[in-house]
């Protein structure tokens, strides 16, 4: 095996670096990654560049980590205030 297999990959949840030694982690597993865990109210994203819509995380979902790739969470019922 090679260094580059082992060698931690940075990914970004919610603005906040974090260093990862798997190439792939599951929706629920980056969901861990945080401390505290991202709470079960929230949704997680993964953010896409150019015009392409940012793609919701599901737990089972099989994640392809790449350098510097960009999560968020956001609430599940965002609650737009009173009419």
């Amino acid at each position: 095996m090679s260094d580059e297999t082992h060698k931690p990959i940075r990914i970004h949840i919610d603005r906040v670096p974090y260093e990862v030694h798997e190439r792939e982690l599951t929706g629920a597993q980056l969901r861990d990654v945080p401390s505290p865990p991202i709470a079960d109210d929230f949704d997680l994203w993964e953010e896409e560049s150019g015009d392409v819509e940012d793609k919701l995380v599901e737990p089972d979902a099989v994640v392809k980590l790449k350098e510097d790739e960009h999560f968020y969470s956001a609430p599940k019922k965002i609650n737009p205030g009173r009419c």
